[in-house]
Formats: C-alpha cells, sequence, structure tokens
C-alpha cells in the first residue's frame, strides 16, 4: 500500500489521507451499484473504520477511521467486489443515467473520455475534472470542473473552468469527438504545468489557446438558458417504468449500520441498486412507483433527508472537532443542534472547523467558522474571509438563529 496523500490529492483506496478519527478513503462509482455490494462496503467500513460513510459534494463515497493496518485490508474488500470506479482524472457523469429526461447516454461517453484520458498519460493536477451532462433532470450544472460537456439536441456544448454560471463557453462538438476534444483541451491545460487549471490557463492566456487547440472539433454554438437547480431528493422515473428515490445523508454522514439498514428495507420494495448522487445524496434504483412512499418513510425512520425542505439541507457542514486534525470547532454536532431551529428553504448556512472550508469553498449566507478566538462570523462569504466577529462556541447555535430568523419566526426547542 501507498504512502498516505499529502494534503490537496484524492484520497483512494491505495492512498487514504490522515484527519483527526484516522485514516480517510474515498471511492467514486461509475456506476450503481447492486445493493448486496453496498451493504458489504459498509459492513467492511464498520470493520476496518470507524463506521462513518460520507457522500460528498460530488457524489463520491468516503469512509472514515481506517488505521494503517486496516487501510489495506479495507482496500482488499472492496476490491474483491469488483466495482467498477473512476480512477485518475474524475470524469463525472449525471447519475442516473437512465433518467427519462437524459439526451444522451452520458455513462458511455464518460467511459470513452477516461480511456481515452488514461491512454494520453497527461500530468494533470490532481483536482482537474470533467463534467459530462446528459441534459436529465439531475444535471450537474452545480459542479465546477475544468471541462464540461452539456448536451443540447445532437452536440455538446463545451464550457471551460467553472460551474455552469461560471464556466466559459466555447462552443459545440459532436459526441462522436468528444473523446479526442477532451484530451486536447486537457492537453491545454497540462502544457502549463502539473499544477494548473483550466482557470488559471483562461487568465494567463485567454479562450484563445483553447480554441486553437479543437479548431477541428469545435462550432459556434448560442450560450445555453439557465436551467433550475438540480433536486436529487425524491422521486425521478426511469425509461424502464420503475423510479430512482433521492435520499440525502444528514450533513453529508451516515453510520454504515444506518445505511445497511436503509438497503435491505429497500431491497424488500424492489430496488436493485444504490447510487451516490451530488449534493450528498443517494438514489436508490428500481422501486415500482407505488412503493417509493414507503421506501421514503423507511428512509425518514432512519434519520435519512427524504424532503427537499428539509431544514438540514440549509446547513453544510465538514466533521470539524475532533475528527479532523484541522477542526477547530465541532461543526456537526453544532449543525445538528441548529437545525431543528430553522424554518424549510433558510438560506445557505456553512459551519467550517477551519478556513479551509473543505465542504463549502464557496460564500454563503452566513458562515460559521472555527478560529483560535472561538467562532467566526461571516456574512455573504467563505471560510477564508475574515470574519466580522467572533462568539463563543457555547453562544453560537443562539448568534445563527438570532442571524438566520426574524425574531418573530424563531422557533424555540
Amino acid at each position: 500500500m501507498n504512502a498516505p496523500h499529502r494534503r490537496g490529492a484524492c484520497p483512494g483506496l491505495s492512498a487514504p489521507m490522515p484527519t483527526g478519527d484516522g485514516l480517510l478513503v474515498r471511492l467514486m462509482p461509475a456506476e450503481p451499484i447492486p445493493l448486496e455490494k453496498f451493504i458489504a462496503i459498509c459492513a467492511a467500513a464498520r470493520q476496518y473504520g470507524n463506521g462513518t460513510v460520507e457522500v460528498t459534494a460530488r457524489g463520491s463515497l468516503q469512509v472514515r477511521g481506517l488505521t494503517p493496518s486496516s487501510a489495506p485490508q479495507f482496500a482488499s474488500a472492496v476490491a474483491a467486489l469488483d466495482i467498477s470506479a473512476i480512477e485518475g482524472v474524475p470524469v463525472i457523469a449525471d447519475p442516473l443515467p437512465d433518467d427519462a429526461a437524459a439526451v444522451i447516454d452520458a455513462a458511455n461517453l464518460a467511459a470513452a473520455v477516461r480511456r481515452a484520458i488514461a491512454d494520453a498519460r497527461l500530468a494533470l493536477a490532481a483536482k482537474v475534472s470533467v463534467v459530462i451532462d446528459s441534459g436529465s433532470h439531475l444535471h450537474l450544472d452545480a459542479l465546477a470542473a475544468d471541462v464540461r460537456l452539456r448536451a443540447s439536441g445532437q452536440r455538446l456544448h463545451v464550457a471551460l473552468g467553472g460551474d455552469a454560471a461560471s464556466a466559459t463557453p466555447l462552443g459545440s462538438i459532436t459526441p462522436d469527438t468528444a473523446a479526442a476534444a477532451v484530451i486536447r483541451l486537457l492537453g491545454v491545460i497540462a502544457q502549463h504545468g502539473p499544477t494548473a487549471r483550466a482557470a488559471d490557463v483562461l487568465c494567463e492566456d485567454g479562450i484563445a489557446v483553447f480554441r486553437s487547440a479543437v479548431d477541428s472539433y469545435i462550432s459556434a454554438a448560442p450560450d445555453l438558458r439557465p436551467r433550475p437547480p438540480a433536486a436529487t431528493i425524491g422521486r425521478h422515473p426511469r425509461r424502464n417504468g420503475s423510479v430512482a428515490l433521492g435520499v440525502a445523508l444528514a450533513f453529508g454522514h451516515a453510520h454504515a449500520d444506518a445505511l445497511c439498514g436503509l438497503a435491505r428495507i429497500a431491497a424488500t420494495l424492489g430496488v436493485r441498486s444504490i447510487r451516490p448522487a451530488p449534493g450528498r445524496a443517494l438514489l436508490l434504483i428500481g422501486a415500482a412507483p407505488d412503493d417509493a412512499t414507503a421506501l421514503a418513510t423507511a428512509a425518514d425512520d432512519l434519520g435519512f433527508v427524504v424532503r427537499a425542505d428539509d431544514p438540514r439541507r440549509s446547513i453544510v457542514a465538514c466533521p470539524g472537532k475532533p475528527a479532523c486534525a484541522f477542526g477547530l470547532i465541532a461543526a456537526r454536532a453544532l449543525a445538528a443542534e441548529v437545525a431543528p431551529h430553522l424554518p424549510p428553504r433558510s438560506g445557505t448556512i456553512h459551519i467550517s472547523g477551519c478556513a479551509k472550508g473543505c465542504a463549502h469553498p464557496a460564500a454563503a449566507a452566513l458562515t460559521v467558522v472555527g478560529t483560535e478566538r472561538g467562532c467566526g462570523i461571516v456574512h455573504d462569504g467563505s471560510a477564508r474571509a475574515v470574519p466580522h466577529r467572533h462568539v463563543a462556541p457555547a453562544d453560537v447555535v443562539a448568534e445563527i438563529v438570532r442571524i438566520a430568523i426574524p425574531s418573530s419566526e424563531a422557533v424555540h426547542g
């Protein structure tokens, strides 16, 4: 087994990352995971780690609490399951390829792009990524990526260096040229050094260097219209008449026992597979429409989020202290205290254990960040911003409620 990864690299099965509660590993499935294999992953997380399983904002599975001796055992247990996982440069397709609204087969296209990248052997920064969006309801507009492909009609719109709102449009290509075009675009990034990102190249050289690299593939295209945010939680019809039910992990984590329990109940209601999805969610795939309500009720009883307006969805929280070695406040514990006081559909509240802001790098309506002086309060900014003021950890819940809710609407629990 390799040495633990440095901070900033991706903590794969063979290169775990040290954290406050042991070693952490990450697995990004390339396709839905059969229920029995998902249960086996959770059982291994309990046996070899501390039982904490996370789904990240980009739809990866993370397992915490491994040790130098147990991490190789966990990796071997997962390898024996023969799960198709994304390795190397993340090429992310929308999580439900048979969504009734999908325009292209993004999963197969993503697989072809991954093969092309592996063959090209480009030296790229660890965080470089590609998004391939089929045009389904569960789109990937919120995910930032160096190269973005979005299906529209018979072509793929290409944009660089950001999420759907911030990326720089380049034009459109045909699906059959997608793999070659992506390689050329990534090649431009690689030429600028092993730490370069698309946004860096755009700032330094502009769009022209990318356009010239794919001149034989690219055509001018009108800008795409913004779409409503993807709503992962809830029912999603599939082409075969069954549904995928989206549920979320409260604050992005759950215990392996709860996940095993959910999977076993799902199996009795026709679910065949589970897919981690962007937004710290899970898709339970294959239930009959008539069974979806019973499945949602079971998930709710186990503590999962089954309503889009659940106040817990308004809070983004990292593990914080003591799970993270950098954490200065117990971020998730604070989030659990705050959530019952919030009304549905509150503005985004980010509770960060430190100024790194790993769970939510962007600005939030309200950010609470752990500092040596206590809990820093930031309005309309990120965890890296200078706090407007500080409050003691014992007072932070009341302070968040005071800021987030007008006094006449506060819920006292």
